[in-house]
């Protein structure tokens, strides 16, 4: 906010007193950090906090559409809790959070190594690998919902084709324990290059005299990555796991797309139960309610990976 002379004239002597005063004041230390941080702060409370706040309330109320409602406390929690769907959906999200996670931690790291090979083509292949993160969730989501079509199948016909499985093939996005398959396939293909991308980042980082002090001692392949790669990527990985468990608990976009919660509610996630509920039945009061009971269950998962961590 700088003032030059010519501008002092012309406010003449008191303005030019009260610039010069408004200028030291800015140009304090705590007042100038205080202006910086202001715009991200005020987004934060009109998109995060705010929102955050109106959940509350209407999880505390018998909030429907077009009709506000009074307060009725923890009325909406127990009616959810008793409610079987929304227990259903509580196995739902772990055991889908639990073997994405798995997968893709295990295949993350894998194609890691592999990128980080010398290969022809290497900055091809690694822009490559993450279209899948990069393409519209709900987009890619689609191409995958005509593969699991019930009648043209382009997996059925695949397996069919290499013996894999016996014609006609099971019906994806019809029978709960391939639907939920299915929704665990896209989203790991949507979260692994994410996964495998900033695992390498790490992975490019160990100093190369490890590995070669380690084959100096004699150590294979295998030995080098439990007994050096491992052990320095524990780090990065805690990091990435972490954000890749608020990432699936939370997912949307691929249920929603596949299979709507079905069938019969085997494949519902908090949030599309909550979508469900909330706006698409209208009870926005236990729509929040489905909502905000992900943040307990997730803050406990997100505790105990960080104290994992610390204690590491």
């Amino acid at each position: 906010m700088a003032v030059g002379p010519q501008a002092l004239e012309a406010v003449g002597p008191s303005g030019a007193g009260r610039l010069a005063r408004l200028r030291e004041w800015w140009e304090q230390e705590e007042v100038f950090g205080y202006g910086l941080i202001l715009p991200a702060l005020a987004l934060l409370v009109a998109l995060v906090a705010f929102p955050f706040g109106m959940a509350i309330y209407f999880s505390l109320s018998d909030y429907w559409v077009g009709s506000p409602g009074g307060f009725v406390g923890l009325a909406n929690y127990r009616e959810i809790l008793g409610n079987d769907i929304f227990r259903q959906t509580v196995q739902n999200s772990f055991v889908f959070t639990a073997i994405a996670l798995t997968l893709k931690t295990v295949l993350g790291v894998w194609l890691a190594v592999l990128l980080a090979r010398p290969v022809r083509f290497k900055r091809l292949i690694r822009g490559a690998v993450l279209l899948p993160f990069v393409i519209p969730t709900a987009l890619s989501t689609l191409g995958w919902l005509w593969m699991f079509d019930s009648l043209y199948s382009v997996v059925n016909w695949t397996g069919i084709r290499f013996g894999l499985i016996s014609a006609p093939g099971p019906n994806w996005l019809g029978q709960a324990s391939y639907a939920m398959a299915a929704v665990i396939i896209v989203n790991v293909w949507r979260g692994l290059p994410f996964f495998a991308i900033t695992t390498l980042a790490g992975l490019v980082a160990v100093p190369k005299e490890y590995y070669e002090a380690a084959e100096v001692d004699g150590a294979g392949a295998w030995s080098r990555f439990w007994l050096v790669t491992l052990p320095l990527l524990k780090p990065v990985l805690a990091v990435v796991i972490l954000f890749s468990t608020i990432f699936t608990f939370g997912d949307f976009n691929i249920v929603y797309v596949l299979t709507r919660g079905g069938p019969m509610n085997t494949t519902h996630l908090f949030a599309t139960l909550a979508y469900q509920v909330g706006l698409s039945g209208g009870n926005l009061g236990q729509g929040a309610a489905i909502a905000l009971f992900i943040f307990p269950l997730l803050g406990a998962v997100v505790f105990f990976q960080l104290r994992f961590i610390r204690k590491d």
